[in-house]
């Protein structure tokens, strides 16, 4: 339903799905903060006129010309969820509380974490636009490895495998400051990256599936590592740090290698960013034989 509201308007894509050109132009312009959006207008026209002629977007998305998209649509909720994040954020006080602080200093120390993660998402927004999608993510990526070994040496040399040691005040804050690092720097990165960068890399042929894929993986995760965290942590210990550590690497070489720059590029025109992708560059290369075929089938 297109009803408009001044804090989340309708998008000029809404707009001409719903037989509103004159909006949609209207509020592209607003966007754009120019009269001149003829060409993009148009884009979008031809866009939505695409997706109307979609019988199935789950069967479309698995096409080989949309593989890039179904690989993020995949990956990139499922490794939000392996930054180890959430067990921070659910098990905070029980984590704490495990590495030695007290039970009124461990509900303070989960307090302080997540008022970082709320003041720390303000960088993601005031940044995002100006330093791009793939800098915030590399530079999150890389003080969140760093953030994660560290706490993890910490808490090895303190604790070893026993888990009972007597631990100081300026070692409490050490580690209290270690895992406020760790979660500042999601929050300005794969925290709201990790749901921005999806919505700007689907076609709108494929948007709706690819979407519901994201959080399908996104909730799933959550799910699974939440059950098992407490698992973890008996059977790994300080290990546990450098097990999320690990996963940590391997997301941010997967940014540097395989997750083009979305910054400024309209959602009609990604297809050209995967088609000058290294990689990616493979499974688009024949779109335009994959995407007559489609649009003939569902007519």
């Amino acid at each position: 339903m297109v009803g408009g509201s001044i804090f989340l308007p309708d998008t000029p894509n809404s707009l001409v799905a719903c037989g509103k050109p004159e909006k949609a132009r209207a509020m592209l312009r607003r966007i754009r903060g120019t009269d001149d959006v003829d060409l993009e207008f148009d884009d979008l026209v031809a866009a939505s006129d695409t997706t109307e002629a979609i019988a199935n977007p789950w069967s479309t998305l698995l096409q080989h010309r949309y593989r890039p998209q179904l690989a993020m649509a995949l990956l990139i909720p499922t490794l939000q969820q392996l930054t180890g994040i959430n067990v921070v954020m659910f098990y905070a006080p029980v984590l704490f509380k495990t590495i030695g602080f007290g039970g009124t200093a461990s509900l303070m120390s989960a307090v302080i974490t997540g008022l970082v993660n709320m003041f720390a998402t303000f960088v993601s927004i005031a940044t995002v636009d100006r330093l791009g999608r793939r800098k915030l993510l590399l530079q999150g990526g890389v003080q969140m490895i760093i953030a994660q070994f560290v706490l993890g040496t910490l808490i090895a040399v303190k604790f070893g495998t026993s888990g009972v040691a007597e631990i100081s005040r300026p070692y409490a804050i050490g580690v209290v400051f270690c895992i406020c690092v760790f979660v500042s720097a999601f929050a300005w990165s794969w925290g709201p990256l990790g749901w921005l960068v999806p919505s700007e890399i689907f076609p709108l042929e494929i948007r709706s599936a690819a979407q519901s894929a994201v959080v399908v993986f996104n909730m799933t995760f959550t799910f699974i590592i939440a059950q098992i965290f407490l698992m973890l942590l008996c059977r790994l210990k300080f290990g546990l740090f450098y097990f999320f550590g690990a996963w940590e690497v391997v997301m941010t070489l997967f940014v540097y290698f395989f997750l083009p720059e979305t910054k400024g590029i309209p959602i009609e025109e990604m297809d050209t960013i995967w088609g000058q992708h290294w990689y990616w560059k493979r499974f688009v290369d024949d779109g335009g034989s994959n995407k007559v075929e489609m649009t003939s089938t569902a007519v």
